[in-house]
């Protein structure tokens, strides 16, 4: 900016309307003077920086000075002047301006507080000095801005620089990739005459002719060897490829020649089932079932083990020891087969059907978590699809119908039964637990409720799905009885049997405890009849055990439940010494004889019968109402009664295999009541009483010994009773 311009710029006046004239004057004049001081600054400056640039020459945003096109000119140029200054000296005069400017600020601080005027010349001189601190602290402020915006530009075109050598570098490095993968595919370039199998270079030189081989080149040119040998290759192969087409015409006229066969093979198909339809009575007259045997083997190949050794097992023993045993096999053989199937076959059946399943099961809603935990229950408990039934056949033409099941996740087999009879089994109300498939079967071996499962890793399966005891799925899978499992060749323990030789040596005599078993029940059942009638029957066979004429007679017979029995005070010391289990059957037997003077004495007997009747004989406990009430606890001769019935059995067991042993076991204790009441009122002197029971039975003595026993011991033939 020119000093004339600066001249002809009218100061700018502020107006204010209050206060003295002479306050107006003074504020005027200060105004003006502070103009013309800056002007004169600005003229300073302006001096200070001379360059001289030839015409035609000069920057953007310089002024020229001159008009004339030679002439020399003054400007300001702070970016020229940045170029020749350090920024450590600029540094260094900044922070010198800054202590100078707050030194100066300092002391007009000080003079006005020592009372100086804002017009006084010590004050405005240290203004002016301060102004001049303030345009030198702008001047490095632009210098500083300038050197930030020089610096981004040089950062900003060394970026640039190298980002063209980076890129350039990542074109190396891939034309370098490029060269390495050619190089690689040209090192692992295998041509297709690697992929044959030539002859070996002995057998080419020995077999193939000299136009072909060229001993005298081949052997030292490998290249020409490889391309001999190729060329004998091919020639083999033309007279292979001759020979292939002369032996699928042969194979198509062999072809032709078994489909006529075929042909007429088939055509006598009908006709050779006509006759194997028309030789069934033949067969079953014969006994020789060949066509159901040969049915039964192809379905018997996809049983289990276990079942497929019962099967063999069974079979065998039927043929050889019971003709009148069968086995048959029944259940869905098309699921069998899909189960036995390996699971590389199914593999391919079952991936086409997965797209759908999973589109199916995410529509599905999710179940809940007790739901999900019934599903692997079930799949836990899972049944195969096939299964044996075993019809065991017995003299009167009853028939114990077992259905064995083997369960694929547990490992072992489970049992039902059911009974076919020519008679009706309805009539006793007391045979009800008799028959009950689900105790008819208990205990065959000792201790063998089939209520638990025999395989100890079934405790761990089950605890991860949450069950508690298999006792609750028993009445819908089965009972797993241990012989069952021994049946099927199932050991769970060590042992050096198994398999068909542990259901061999097992097969007999299960067979014969279960015809026993049932032969035993269908026994029971026809005598409760007659006891629920109050008939005692007692077969011609054991009619010696007892004297001709027996007054007591049995009133009641009725069945009792466990709970019942329990409640019973005469039957405590049973229960104490462990002889009762759930297990077992009871009833209630009560003797009467005819009245008397009194009231008719009446003899009761809890009667616990043991599943295993008649090899473990039931067991009777007494009590007698007769003025009073008597017990085999309190009166000996009820306890000695008692041993006639129970330890004494041996005598009542009658003809084999025993079935009589439970009536004649009451009709004893019809006998013994009379002996118990015709010689209870002897005396000591053996004078007589009011004979209120007359006496009937013989007896050589009334009472022995310091207890007064009374003979209860019937000597056949002669008739009378002893003591023993």
């Amino acid at each position: 900016m020119s000093s004339d311009a600066v001249k002809k710029r009218k100061p700018k006046v502020i107006r204010n309307e209050g206060g003295t004239p002479e306050t107006k004057r003074s504020r005027e004049g200060d105004q003006l003077s502070a103009v013309s001081k800056h002007v004169k600054l600005r003229k300073v400056r302006l001096r200070e920086v001379q360059v001289t640039c030839s015409a035609g020459l000069l920057p953007i945003g310089q002024r020229k000075l001159s008009a004339g096109k030679n002439q020399d000119v003054r400007v300001y140029n702070e970016e020229v002047e940045l170029e020749g200054r350090d920024a450590q000296q600029d540094y260094i005069l900044y922070k010198d301006t800054c202590a100078a400017l707050a030194k100066l600020m300092a002391e007009i601080q000080e003079l006005k507080a020592s009372g100086a005027k804002d017009g006084s010349v010590e004050i405005e001189e240290r203004r002016r000095q301060s102004s001049v601190h303030f345009i030198t602290l702008k001047k490095l402020n632009r210098l500083a801005h300038m050197r930030l915006k020089k610096g981004r530009d040089q950062t900003h075109e060394t970026k640039q620089r190298v980002d063209v050598l980076h890129l350039q570098l990542q074109n190396l490095l891939y034309e370098v990739m490029h060269l390495q993968k050619e190089i690689g595919k040209c090192l692992e370039f295998k041509s297709q005459h690697e992929e044959i199998e030539l002859v070996s270079e002995q057998e080419f030189f020995q077999e193939a002719p000299e136009e072909i081989s060229r001993p005298h080149i081949t052997r030292d040119d490998q290249h020409q060897l490889t391309l001999a040998r190729l060329d004998w290759e091919l020639e083999q192969r033309k007279r292979l490829a001759e020979q292939y087409k002369t032996s699928l015409t042969s194979k198509e006229k062999i072809q032709k020649a078994i489909e006529q066969k075929k042909e007429y093979l088939s055509s006598l198909q009908p006709g050779l089932q006509n006759i194997m339809q028309a030789s069934i009575p033949v067969q079953e007259y014969l006994s020789m079932p060949y066509e159901r045997m040969q049915k039964q083997a192809e379905v018997a190949r996809h049983l289990p083990p276990p079942l497929y050794v019962l099967l063999v097992q069974a079979s065998a023993y039927g043929q050889a020891c019971d003709k009148n045993l069968s086995v048959n096999i029944s259940g869905d053989v098309d699921e069998a087969k899909a189960l036995s199937r390996r699971p590389e076959e199914s593999q391919d059946d079952e991936s086409d059907s997965d797209a759908e399943e999973e589109q199916q099961n995410t529509k599905r809603r999710r179940g809940t978590v007790g739901v999900q935990m019934e599903d692997k229950r079930k799949e836990m408990l899972r049944r195969h699809p096939l299964s044996l039934c075993v019809d065991l056949k017995c003299k009167d033409n009853s028939v114990l119908h077992l259905y064995f099941y083997y369960l694929m996740n547990l490992n072992i087999l489970t049992v039902k039964i059911k009974v076919s009879t020519s008679v009706d089994l309805s009539g006793a109300i007391s045979s009800g637990e008799l028959m009950n498939s689900d105790s008819l079967l208990n205990c065959l071996y000792a201790s063998d409720h089939g209520r638990e499962t025999p395989n100890p890793a079934n405790r761990y399966q089950f605890d991860k799905v949450g069950i508690n005891t298999f006792e609750d799925y028993v009445s819908e899978l089965g009972h797993p009885y241990v012989w069952v499992q021994k049946l099927g060749g199932l050991q769970f323990s060590q042992a050096e049997m198994t398999g068909n030789a542990l259901s061999a040596s097992h097969m007999e005599k299960t067979m014969k405890l279960l015809k026993g078993r049932l032969q035993a029940r269908l026994a029971l059942h026809k005598q409760f009849s007659s006891l629920e009638h109050s008939i005692i029957p007692v077969s011609s066979e054991c009619q010696h055990l007892f004297p001709a004429k027996v007054v007591s007679g049995l009133t009641r017979w009725t069945m009792m439940s466990y709970q019942e029995f329990t409640e019973l005070s005469f039957v405590q010391h049973l229960l104490k010494v462990g002889l009762v289990s759930e297990t077992d059957l009871f009833f209630m037997a009560v003797v009467e004889r005819g009245t008397g003077e009194n009231c008719a004495p009446r003899l009761m007997a809890a009667v616990v019968l043991n599943p295993r009747y008649p090899e473990v004989a039931p067991l009777f406990s007494l009590t007698l109402h007769w003025k009073g009430e008597r017990s085999g606890r309190t009166d000996d001769n009820l306890r000695a009664i008692e041993s006639e019935v129970n330890i004494f059995r041996g005598e009542l067991q009658g003809p084999r295999p025993g079935f009589q042993l439970l009536t004649n076991q009451i009709q004893r204790l019809c006998v013994c009541l009379d002996v118990y009441l015709e010689t209870e009122n002897q005396v000591c002197d053996g004078s007589e009483g009011p004979k209120e029971f007359p006496r009937e039975k013989m007896c050589l003595r009334t009472a022995r010994g310091p207890s007064r026993l009374k003979p209860f011991k019937y000597n056949h033939p002669q008739g009378f009773f002893s003591h023993r």
